[in-house]
Formats: structure tokens, C-alpha cells, sequence
């Protein structure tokens, strides 16, 4: 191929994880004292003057009771600093992009990129597979078929992929990908914290990833904008941050989503609720209840949003509203709608807002936002109480009774000058339920509270919570137990399921 000109040569962790809360509690009463404890068996927070020095520590380790937990602490705070700067540059994937940085240089003087970015990843490597020949001849290196095999991938994923990042990418166990500058990057499996062996070149290196990210939206990152929100093909969401605002140097941050879209039924399997929550969520899809989705950051309101969406009549059409387009519905009449950031004269910008007035003439059954920040949340209200039933939400916060605070907030911090007693009674003539989820200290995430909103008794909201997770206990290894409990309290909202035939089993869920 004439894209491939040829030049004249030879030859044609296993350390403690971060994230992971440790229990802290006593020894049990029964436990029998080691020779050299204490009668009194140390208490969970001792004296100032008791607390072990450093040295101490593993004594204090082995007496049990408040030593313990003060021990694990002190060791936390020793071990921290050395596994954040740590980095396993050893092994078999270490040694190929050792080789990678040798054959790079001269494989792109062989090289043309225009052309090379028409091809495939497979077309690609084919074209690529004799010149790497010549190279390694070049630099007299010898490698077998399996690590030829690895460096040509490593190459492709350089030149056409996103580099580094692309064996984390294909890791269906690592949900968070986590890049502080191009030395130090960090993943979450299975809820919990670790550093990742992958390095970039140098800051340039990984600032030309960003840009081919944001790029391929139609967005851009550079010393005028520093800040942007994009999506990979899969509809990962992606955040980057460059310098000067990120001191560290480029910093991308990539939320991952399941290739298999997660349902209601896998998140009961799962442990997130119990049986009677997860009948209780199916019928307020399907009976066009508003639910707004509740929680902190990473605390699986998107993925939440995702599994009620499947409940949805496939005969609705419905229109989803993102700064950053995240949610995969599956519904066939579904149109998704993206904000646009302003262009470098300040002009042009699209709202959320923006969006959510447009999309009132669209005839759509149901609008559901990714996010609530500010302003539409008004114009979102005034949908759900207007003939859009069944419209959904997330919004950050911490509880439901905060969540319907924020809401009253953010309509009040708007341009819109209504008084407060009237933006209570929207939401509460708007808001059905309120779905609280939460991401545990352990890693876990749960569905915490499921709180209907009743109405108004003089000018508060009034709420009446259907189920609750209630905290009991720990594991040895820091795993939360705990209880879904059902409050048994008959539901404000049992007359829309009787529209739709689910009163029955609506009203047995809830008692």
C-alpha cells in the first residue's frame, strides 16, 4: 500500500487497597485476654495520652479492642503515601511498551498517518505486522510470536485507539478510570480504589488523547476552554480537565458502563434492594409515576435511571435531555438531545433548559433528564404536572427530604420570580416518588429509600417513606450488613397503579 512507504534497512498489587473502610469495633466480651492484655481489654477510643507511638502500633495491634482500630489507622496513614507513588512497571506488559517506545519513533517514519487513519484497527495491523519486522531487525530484537502479537496491538491502539487507556477500557471488571496526570493513573474494581500500572509518554502524550475524546463529539479542550464533557462510542461518559486550572497535568476522568445493560430484576440478584423494592420500582415505571433519582456522585443514579426506562410502554415516545449523552434506552421510540457548549466568541450555547422547552413541542410521552442543575428544573415540573406523566430525574443529594430542598433551591436561584410557597406546591403536586441510592463504604451500592410525596400541610412538603435500608452490622473484611425494611404503610400514589391494573400487587409490596 502506497500509504506505507517503506525506508531502505535490515531485512526487507497485592498491597492494601484505597477506599476499603476497615471496621473499628471492640473484641467481643466473651473473647479470652492474651498473657500480656490489660483486665480492662482497652476500650474503642482511649486516652490521648494511651494512644500507641509508632513503634507501638503492632503491639497495640495484637491487644485487640480500641488498639486495633487505632493501629489499622496508623498503619493506613504510613501506607498511603507509598502505594499512591508506587507503580508495578514489572512483567510482561511493562517489557512490550518498553519495546513499543523503541519501534514507535521509527515506525511512524514508514508511516503515513492521513492514510493510516482510514483503515481499520485489523486493516491496520495487517499493513503494520511486516514493518514492525523490519524495524525489530533494525534494532536487533528479538521477540516470540506472542509478544509480537501484543507489541502490534499496542501500536494499533497508539496510532488509531486511545493508548494507555485502552486495556483498561477493554476491563469489564474496572468501572472508573481515573488519570491524574501522565504518571499516575487510578481504576475502580469492584468498588474499590487502585493504582494502575499504565503510563503515558508525557503530558503531550496524554493531552493528544483528550483531544481525540472530545473530538470525536464535536467538542473541543485547549487554553481557552480547559474544561469538557464528552463520551466515548460506547457511551461511556468521559470529563477532562487540562492545565493550568489541573496542576498535575491533564486529568481525565471515564465512567464506564456495563456492556450488559443492568435491569431491576439484577440489582435485586445483586443485593442493591429487596424483592418487595424492586416490585414497588417496575410498577412506578409502568404506571407513569414521576420519580426523581436521588444520590452522591458514583452512587448509580445513571444506572438506576437506565433499569427504570426498560419498564416503559415501547408505544411511548420519549425524549432524554444530557449535558453529556450517557443513557442507553432501549425503547424503540426514543430520541436523546444533547446540550452544545458556547464557540469561541461566547456564542451558541444550548441549554439543558433550552432543551426541555424544545422538547415540549415535540409530543413526547415522557421527558427524562441525566441530570437536574439548576433552572429546568421549573420547566421540568411544569412538564410532569402537564399532561407528561412519567417523567424521570437524578439529582445530587444526600437524602430525599434534601433532595426536594435542592429542587426548591435551584428553581429559586433561577431567573424565574415565583414565591417559595408556590414552587413547594409544584413539587409537590409534580413529584411522586423519590428513589434514594447511595454507595456504601464498603463499595457496595444501594437503593436506601424509596419516599413517596404526599403533598402539603401548610407550607411544608409532606413525605411518607415506603421502604428503608437500615444499617445492623459489619464483616471482619469491612463488608456492610444491613436490612431493607419495609415500613408497611399504605401508598398516596395506589390510585395511578390502579390505572394501569397494578393496585393488587402495588398495595401487597408496600404492606
Amino acid at each position: 500500500m502506497s500509504a506505507f512507504g517503506r525506508r531502505g534497512g535490515v531485512g526487507s498489587n497485592g498491597g492494601r487497597q484505597f477506599g476499603v473502610a476497615q471496621p473499628m469495633k471492640g473484641p467481643a466480651p466473651a473473647a479470652p485476654r492474651s498473657p500480656g492484655q490489660d483486665a480492662e481489654g482497652g476500650s474503642q477510643f482511649p486516652p490521648i495520652e494511651s494512644l500507641p507511638t509508632e513503634e507501638e502500633a503492632p503491639a497495640a495491634a495484637s491487644r485487640g479492642g480500641g488498639g486495633d482500630a487505632m493501629a489499622r489507622l496508623a498503619d493506613r496513614q504510613a501506607q498511603s503515601g507509598d502505594q499512591a507513588n508506587s507503580r508495578n512497571n514489572e512483567g510482561f506488559e511493562a517489557s512490550i511498551h518498553r519495546i513499543k517506545e523503541q519501534v514507535l519513533p521509527r515506525l511512524l517514519e514508514r508511516v503515513d498517518p492521513e492514510a493510516a487513519a482510514t483503515l481499520s484497527k485489523d486493516e491496520l495491523a495487517e499493513e503494520f505486522r511486516p514493518i514492525i519486522g523490519e524495524v525489530l531487525a533494525e534494532l536487533k530484537i528479538n521477540l516470540n510470536r506472542r509478544e509480537q502479537f501484543a507489541l502490534e496491538k499496542v501500536l494499533v491502539d497508539e496510532l488509531l485507539g486511545l493508548g494507555p487507556l485502552e486495556e483498561l477500557l477493554n476491563d469489564p471488571d474496572i468501572s472508573d478510570i481515573m488519570v491524574n496526570g501522565p504518571d499516575q493513573t487510578f481504576v475502580e474494581k469492584k468498588g474499590k480504589l487502585e493504582i494502575a500500572s499504565i503510563q503515558f509518554r508525557d503530558e503531550e502524550h496524554l493531552l493528544q488523547i483528550a483531544q481525540r475524546i472530545v473530538n470525536k463529539v464535536g467538542r473541543r479542550v485547549d487554553q481557552t476552554t480547559p474544561l469538557a464533557d464528552a463520551r466515548l462510542q460506547d457511551g461511556s461518559r468521559v470529563n477532562v480537565i487540562i492545565p493550568p486550572l489541573s496542576l498535575r497535568g491533564t486529568a481525565l476522568s471515564i465512567r464506564k458502563f456495563s456492556e450488559k445493560p443492568i435491569t431491576v430484576d439484577m440489582m435485586r440478584t445483586f443485593g442493591s434492594m429487596s424483592e418487595k423494592m424492586a416490585t414497588v420500582l417496575k410498577i412506578a415505571g409502568a404506571s407513569r409515576m414521576n420519580v426523581i433519582i436521588s444520590g452522591g456522585t458514583g452512587s448509580g443514579k445513571t444506572t438506576m435511571l437506565n433499569a427504570l426506562s426498560k419498564l416503559i410502554d415501547p408505544g411511548e415516545r420519549v425524549i432524554t435531555i444530557e449535558d453529556a449523552a450517557e443513557l442507553r434506552l432501549q425503547q424503540p421510540h426514543w430520541l436523546p438531545l444533547e446540550t452544545r457548549p458556547p464557540n469561541l466568541e461566547g456564542q451558541g450555547a444550548i441549554t439543558i433548559r433550552d432543551l426541555v422547552i424544545n422538547a415540549l413541542r415535540m409530543r413526547p410521552d415522557r421527558i427524562i433528564l441525566g441530570e437536574i442543575r439548576g433552572s429546568e428544573c421549573f420547566d421540568l415540573l411544569a412538564a410532569m404536572n402537564t399532561g407528561h406523566d412519567g417523567s424521570m430525574a437524578t439529582l445530587h443529594s444526600n437524602s430525599p427530604r434534601e433532595c426536594l430542598a435542592r429542587m426548591e433551591n435551584m428553581v429559586m436561584m433561577s431567573d424565574i420570580k415565583v414565591p417559595k410557597e408556590a414552587i413547594s406546591r409544584q413539587i409537590a403536586d409534580s413529584v411522586d416518588l423519590i428513589v434514594q441510592v447511595k454507595r456504601l463504604r464498603d463499595g457496595s451500592r444501594r437503593c436506601t429509600n424509596i419516599t413517596e410525596v404526599i403533598g402539603m400541610e401548610g407550607d411544608v412538603i409532606v413525605t411518607q417513606e415506603l421502604f428503608k435500608f437500615e444499617y445492623l452490622d459489619e464483616t471482619p473484611d469491612g463488608k456492610i450488613l444491613g436490612e431493607f425494611r419495609c415500613m408497611g404503610l399504605r401508598p398516596y400514589t395506589l390510585e395511578k397503579a390502579k390505572m394501569f391494573g397494578f393496585d393488587q400487587p402495588y398495595l401487597e409490596a408496600c404492606l
